[in-house]
């Protein structure tokens, strides 16, 4: 679970991280407390039992990354990420932790504007370096995550609905140059930078230029989201 690292303001300048726990559980919550505690560079800033409490506090302390649980009482994680990342381009990032591995939940946080997705049977280890990862401003889609995506995009009758996302996202793709539209095919397949740099012979801050534009001209917040737009509009299909 690594991703290309990149420049930030925030890992390396000397701040800590700031991370709210949300979850139900106050065990669950003290644990992660605990853990995460330890790592110098990462801050546990508040706890919320619930999705309406993360709304509320996120607004309030404003931390770079919210640990959100899915399954809890009145609103849940996957309301309350909608509504955090919904209120604008400074929204901290949202890494989804559940002990749910399922597919539903899955396409629900990608959906809903969440930038990674981790089980809670994961290792301290992997917990910190997926909040160092969103707080880098990048997004945490782990290969077995991607795997996922494209094999559930070949059942029929699957999550993502049918390829073509309307006029609007027809459009959008037009706007690409034919080497950002090879950039989007080779990230819904999970390409890192490198292996996409490797891929088309270019520099990486090439490749990095390239995903950006991608993302901006799409209106996407991140790869993960990338992922699922290219294959809900057909540019890539699984298999193909």
């Amino acid at each position: 679970m690594s991703a290309a690292p990149v420049g930030s303001t925030v890992v390396g300048s000397g701040r800590s991280i700031r991370v709210l726990l949300a979850d139900d559980q106050h065990l669950v919550r003290t644990g992660f407390r605990v853990i995460l505690e330890v790592e110098d560079d990462i801050e546990v800033v508040g706890e919320a039992a619930d999705g309406a409490r993360a709304v509320e506090m996120t607004r309030a302390i404003r931390p770079e990354v919210v640990l959100m649980d899915v399954e809890m009482p009145g609103m849940d994680g996957l309301e309350a990420t909608r509504r955090i990342v919904g209120a604008g381009p400074d929204a901290p990032a949202v890494l989804i932790l559940t002990t749910f591995d399922r597919d539903d939940y899955l396409f629900a946080a990608l959906r809903a504007g969440a930038s990674g997705f981790l089980l809670k049977n994961g290792t301290p280890e992997e917990l910190g370096e997926a909040i160092r990862v969103l707080a880098r401003g990048d997004a945490l889609l782990a290969p077995e995550i991607t795997r996922r995506v494209i094999a559930t995009f070949a059942r029929p009758g699957n999550p993502g609905g049918a390829a073509g996302g309307g006029p609007d996202a027809a459009a959008a793709l037009r706007e690409l140059t034919p080497r950002e539209c090879e950039t989007l095919v080779l990230l819904a397949g999970g390409a890192s930078n490198a292996e996409i740099a490797a891929t088309m012979r270019l520099g990486e801050a090439t490749v990095k230029t390239h995903v950006s534009r991608v993302l901006a001209k799409l209106g996407l917040r991140d790869r993960v989201q990338a992922v699922v737009f290219a294959y809900e509009n057909g540019v890539v299909r699984p298999g193909g």
